[in-house]
């Protein structure tokens, strides 16, 4: 069930008291900042706070270099050529983000971009130059009116930067523990934020359920494409820290803006997990979107003709496909040439080449696949959320750069910028003395028995899904909260995620007072020979994905519009009157959604001390 409501809603997060059904910590180790995850805003963000001598520990889900900034192919944007202004990547990137971006975070991102991405440089990421020159080669994407896009190996600029940022990272000796999925914030008895828990999967420094203590998080988790049969994301983009911020009282907002990346390969209807991408900058480079017949149907359809904003186009291929009866359209490069293919997009002609399509001598089936979550954990211009001590920056967050759609390759950009701007945050703030010896005065240097803090109160476990639930909760997004939606379709998955929920309440058993959870609710004892399943990885991550994906379609059934990547098949106008503003989305202790509408576009502070 979902309540709603408008004006300013709830202050400051007080908790919800729910978190995962997990073991206790075995093990614990202290830190001055805990960061979660290791692309561009994570390791950036860590790499700043130990510059300015705040003791950081890295946690993340895999390997150091495996998270979703080492698959961005185009680039990373910014006002570096000459003639180009932040003015002007301003004003693009207001209008990709459908009257919803907050100006003064989109005029804070462009104006630090170009000195933060000469930073990234200093730290070691080589970008592509132009032939002859050391100037860095610029090319254009979708939605952008001047040649901004720098890149790096052709079309291998994530890689690049992943690489930079590891190798400054291990350089800096900073502890890391890799192979680590995040499960629940720890909060003081304050409400502030103490840590987090965590479960190592085997590969990592420690074994089993722990804890981080620390009073600042930094969330940098990424996406959670994962929620959709098909996405450009990795198989670790599963919304954890979404879910957790959600557990610990955060809000969120913008989720309804899920951008589906206009050419991802066709792979068949049948294709799922994460499939290749075919950059913008393909596109950029003069590639042509066709038809069967090939006929160019953008020209005349925006002004920009293929790049056209990242919305844009993808509605004008679903619609191409619908009126044609087919289920993709073609990217023509042929005119490019081999070499051009070799040495601009060596990644992307491999990864077509392994399918058994050549960009040289073919065109290229492509399709709209999930891509970038505009929305995630709302924070101000210093990353900081709703919870005190914790903070969020990239793809888990909505500073409100992107509003109702991201610009082409302004992702790396925000997390690049605002997690420069939490390291300064976190810098400012005194570092409480607990942190420097440990939460029970131990050395901090190493692991040891799980300390007792002084933590908030018990919480309440969670229901697990059964790990086979994922694809469920896939198939389920994909057919009623995709690229196309109508309030049926929406009201169906609704209904069939809430069906998910209660079978995973009644499976969890008894509560305390002997009725099984959720029971009064259901009414329905179907389920009741439903066993619970264990506690681990692929459970908690069905769990967080149930979790991101019941917030996307409750805000996405209440915006009775399109705007940006948001398409109302059955309300296909943009309604500035009634739907200019953003909803703010809580997690109640009794595991309902509250969903509070803005008085306007603006957002308002989010208090936090």
């Amino acid at each position: 069930m979902t309540a709603t409501g408008t004006g300013t809603g709830p202050g400051p997060a007080a908790g919800t008291g729910i978190r995962l059904a997990a073991p206790a910590p075995g093990w614990s180790i202290a830190a001055d900042v805990v960061v979660v995850g290791s692309g561009v805003a994570g390791l950036t963000a860590a790499l700043r706070c130990a510059a300015a001598g705040r003791r950081t520990v890295v946690v993340t889900k895999a390997r150091l270099d495996d998270g979703s900034t080492r698959w961005a192919q185009g680039g990373i944007a910014a006002a570096l050529g000459d003639g180009d202004t932040p003015e002007q990547h301003l004003a693009d990137t207001l209008v990709a983000g459908a009257g919803l971006c907050d100006e003064t975070a989109v005029r804070t991102l462009v104006t630090e971009g170009p000195d933060a991405v000469h930073r990234l440089i200093g730290t070691g990421a080589r970008f592509d130059t132009a032939p002859g020159s050391d100037e860095i080669a610029l090319t254009r994407e979708g939605g952008h009116h001047r040649r901004r896009i720098a890149h790096a190996g052709g079309d291998a600029t994530g890689a690049e930067i992943s690489r930079a940022l590891v190798e400054a990272v291990r350089a800096a000796g900073l502890r890391t523990i890799e192979n680590a999925l995040v499960l629940d914030l720890l909060t003081d008895a304050e409400g502030r934020t103490a840590g987090v828990t965590l479960h190592v999967m085997g590969e990592g420094q420690h074994d089993g359920v722990g804890a981080v203590h620390a009073p600042a998080v930094v969330l940098a988790t990424g996406g959670m494409g994962q929620v959709f049969s098909a996405t450009t994301n990795p198989a670790v983009s599963t919304g954890d820290g979404v879910a957790l911020a959600l557990r610990a009282g955060a809000e969120v907002s913008d989720l309804e803006f899920v951008q589906f990346h206009p050419t991802v390969l066709y792979l068949g209807p049948q294709a799922e997990g994460q499939q290749p991408l075919i950059s913008e900058a393909v596109r950029g480079e003069g590639a042509h979107l066709v038809d069967a017949d090939g006929t160019r149907f953008m020209v005349g359809r925006h002004e920009l003709a293929e790049l056209a904003p990242r919305d844009i186009v993808a509605k004008e291929i679903m619609r191409r496909a619908h009126e044609q009866g087919v289920e993709h359209m073609y990217l023509d490069g042929r005119h490019f040439g081999a070499q051009m293919w070799e040495t601009r997009f060596p990644t992307i002609l491999a990864a077509c080449r392994s399918h058994g399509i050549d960009p040289v001598t073919e065109p290229v089936p492509v399709a709209p696949a999930a891509h970038y979550a505009s929305g995630g954990v709302r924070t101000d211009l210093c990353g900081r959320t709703t919870v005190p001590g914790l903070y969020a920056c990239g793809e888990v967050a909505c500073t409100g750069v992107h509003g109702a759609n991201r610009l082409a390759s302004n992702s790396l950009l925000e997390g690049l910028v605002f997690a420069e701007r939490i390291a300064a945050d976190i810098a400012a703030t005194p570092a409480p003395q607990a942190a420097a010896n440990g939460a029970d005065g131990a050395p901090a240097d190493g692991a040891r028995p799980a300390p007792e803090p002084a933590l908030s109160a018990p919480r309440t476990a969670l229901p697990l899904l059964a790990p086979e639930t994922r694809t469920a909760v896939q198939r389920i997004m994909t057919a009623g909260a995709g690229v196309l939606r109508n309030a049926e379709s929406l009201a169906r998955a609704a209904a069939e995620l809430d069906r998910l929920h209660r079978e995973a309440t009644v499976a969890a058993g008894p509560t305390d007072g002997g009725e099984p959870a959720g029971a009064a609710a259901t009414g329905s004892a179907g389920f009741a020979d439903r066993k619970a399943p264990e506690p681990g990885v692929e459970a908690w991550e069905a769990t967080n994905l149930l979790c991101v994906a019941r917030v996307l379609v409750a805000a996405a059934q209440r915006r009775a519009e399109t705007r940006g990547c948001h398409w109302r098949e059955d309300h296909p106008d943009r309604d500035d009157v009634s739907w200019r503003r953003h909803f703010r989305i809580t997690l109640d202790a009794d595991r309902a959604l509250t969903l509070h509408t803005t008085e306007t576009a603006e957002f308002p502070p989010t208090a936090t001390p």
